[in-house]
């Protein structure tokens, strides 16, 4: 019975995979999000003004880091808590495979998460004429607990490894 229990438990790893393949038609979703955005802007470049401009540009950087992060959560996490990708000598490889840990995914999932919070809060102060004072502050919040809570989660690491 313990065995049967054991092994059950062991397979069930396998029910992360399709959640991380649902990952990648997320990633799908926002490259298609990415480009709409793209084809949308590239008439009106010209009527936009700088700082309009400069708020999309930032919403693309912004999708751009959403869309490595998944890349990150996804091959990370199915490497470390499904299975092994098996990849074929002279196909290119990611410098980071096999090499982060769920520890170190996490420390990067929080930076990230940071550094998204960083453009969206720069976004948020460049049209900061059309937002309420209050919700303003509210940003700020937010985003300083984020930063916050990864500096924690750093230093937290930092302590366990000594």
């Amino acid at each position: 019975m313990e065995r049967f229990i054991e092994r059950t438990m062991y397979a069930s790893r396998w029910l992360l995979a399709p959640i991380y393949v649902g990952l990648s038609l997320g990633l799908l979703a926002l490259a298609l999000k990415f480009f709409q955005e793209i084809f949308h802007v590239i008439p009106n470049v010209f009527a936009m003004a700088e700082s309009e401009l400069i708020l999309v540009l930032l919403s693309l950087i912004d999708m751009a880091l959403v869309g490595g992060l998944l890349v990150m959560v996804m091959i990370s996490g199915y490497e470390n808590f499904v299975s092994q990708l098996d990849i074929d000598d002279g196909v290119e490889k990611l410098s980071w495979l096999g090499k982060m840990d769920s520890t170190s995914l996490k420390m990067k999932v929080a930076a990230s998460i940071v550094a998204i919070s960083s453009i969206h809060l720069l976004r948020v102060f460049m049209d900061a004429k059309n937002i309420e004072p209050q919700y303003l502050m509210w940003y700020v919040i937010i985003h300083m607990t984020f930063v916050i809570s990864a500096f924690a989660m750093g230093y937290l690491d930092k302590l366990t490894k000594h």
